[in-house]
């Protein structure tokens, strides 16, 4: 009894040793592929998915791709599984606590806080242009989303690339001793001066890219889920307080 289970327990440290090594294979044959292609494509991870012989390629700020073993294929889009007869997006899933990570790791001081009055419930953080009408019609439901208890965090992307007036905007704003003043003002169509400074506009507009942010105002809430476009306060509160449980 002893010899059986001591070939059993061989066996199965053997056939976790060719897993580990079939993995490692995996992956190069795979980061090799996406550097053929010639794009900087910044890889996070790569690890198997729920589908045999499927891999999860997980990208700097939270996309996912879908790769073959042998990194001969591609795949860009949702991976479902049915449980219970219900479809589970598990691409949404494993995109959002990514994001989450990328977007909660963001320090307070490089952002424009509008903090909750009260107890804070939740927190949002929105992707913004102050050259964007719909954030200016977010921005005047801050104070009623405050007063819901919601943190209300502002990072920049100026729509319409760096070098833009949206940006030069923005860059006055984070350059302002009082940032949330100077946000109010420039909102409101006031112009405000602010000395150069070095200010994370450029990193925050990356980041913003990198998590599949293409316009303003983008939303994403403390879950990582990303809500693209003007939500009244009411629908935005409701998602926040959703998203914290």
């Amino acid at each position: 009894m002893r010899v059986t289970q001591i070939l059993a327990a061989a066996a199965l440290a053997l056939a976790s040793s060719f897993a580990v090594a079939a993995a490692n294979d995996a992956e190069q044959a795979i980061r090799k592929s996406l550097q053929s292609l010639e794009s900087e494509i910044p890889v996070d991870s790569i690890a198997a998915s729920p589908v045999n012989g499927l891999y999860e390629v997980k990208l700097k700020g939270g996309r996912v791709l879908y790769a073959s073993a042998d990194g001969q294929f591609l795949v860009q889009g949702y991976l479902f599984q049915i449980q219970d007869g219900k479809p589970v997006n598990l691409t949404e899933k494993a995109e959002r606590v990514a994001i989450a990570k990328t977007i909660n790791a963001i320090p307070a001081s490089e952002m424009v806080v509008y903090p909750a009055k009260g107890e804070t419930k939740s927190h949002i953080t929105v992707f913004t242009d102050t050259t964007c009408p719909y954030c200016h019609k977010l921005h005047a439901e801050v104070p009623e989303l405050n007063k819901r208890g919601i943190e209300v965090r502002y990072v920049a992307f100026p729509r319409q690339g760096l070098g833009s007036s949206g940006d030069q905007q923005l860059q006055a704003v984070w350059c302002s001793t009082d940032r949330k003043a100077a946000m109010d003002k420039m909102v409101d169509g006031k112009e405000i001066k602010a000395a150069k400074c070095e200010n994370p506009v450029s990193k925050q507009f990356q980041m913003g890219q990198s998590i599949g942010v293409n316009g303003t105002p983008a939303i994403v809430l403390e879950d990582g889920q990303v809500i693209p476009g003007y939500q009244p306060a009411p629908q935005v509160a409701k998602l926040a307080l959703t998203a914290s449980k």
